[in-house]
């Protein structure tokens, strides 16, 4: 089981149900910006999806990619870092020392300090809450109205996720070979 994450990001409406979703499952405060995941809106024209329609385009970004080869892990002096079964980097609460050098190495930007419980915290695809209950989606696909995320399991040939994988582009934002789990669609055709 290796799971990952697709946006359909051209059908983001920016509604934040998304981040708002993401805060409640994961107890962080309602005004606290930039944590787990977040909406970035910008024009289109010269960015790295390589659309030219000249109009604000809405998308995740700085969320956890769930790379296969993480630059986190290895930095961590104290092996707080690792990953599960599924995929996903965990981080062990109680044995992190916030060195920071995890949050320093990721070139997304996907983790930030926790200031409750003291930890380099970051997306973990709902492992914790929703996946541990034996749910199947994750907090922000669930409420997403646009239905811009496709959550599940790459390993299954028949899942939601690896069905529109094999159905439409895609383009990943990669650093060397760190083989990100988030998967970004590009358009349809009209």
């Amino acid at each position: 089981m290796q799971y990952a994450m697709a946006f359909d990001y051209e059908l983001c409406i920016n509604c934040k149900a998304c981040v708002v979703a993401c805060k409640e499952e994961n107890g962080i405060e309602k005004g606290a910006d930039k944590h787990r995941l977040w909406i970035h809106s910008d024009d289109l024209e010269g960015d790295y999806f390589s659309l030219k329609r000249g109009r604000t385009t809405f998308k995740p970004t700085h969320q956890c990619q769930e790379c296969t080869n993480p630059f986190c892990l290895p930095v961590c002096p104290v092996d707080a870092i690792t990953k599960d079964k599924t995929g996903i980097v965990q981080t062990n609460v109680s044995a992190c020392i916030l060195c920071m050098k995890c949050i320093d190495v990721c070139p997304y930007e996907a983790r930030y300090v926790d200031t409750k419980r003291k930890f380099a915290d970051k997306c973990i695809f709902c492992s914790d809450t929703r996946l541990a209950r034996g749910e199947t989606t994750t907090a922000c696909q669930i409420t997403c109205p646009a239905k811009v995320r496709i959550f599940g399991d790459l390993d299954d040939e028949n899942s939601e996720i690896s069905q529109i994988l094999k159905d439409r582009e895609y383009t990943q934002i990669e650093y060397g070979d760190n083989k990100p789990h988030l998967f970004y669609l590009k358009p349809l055709k009209k």
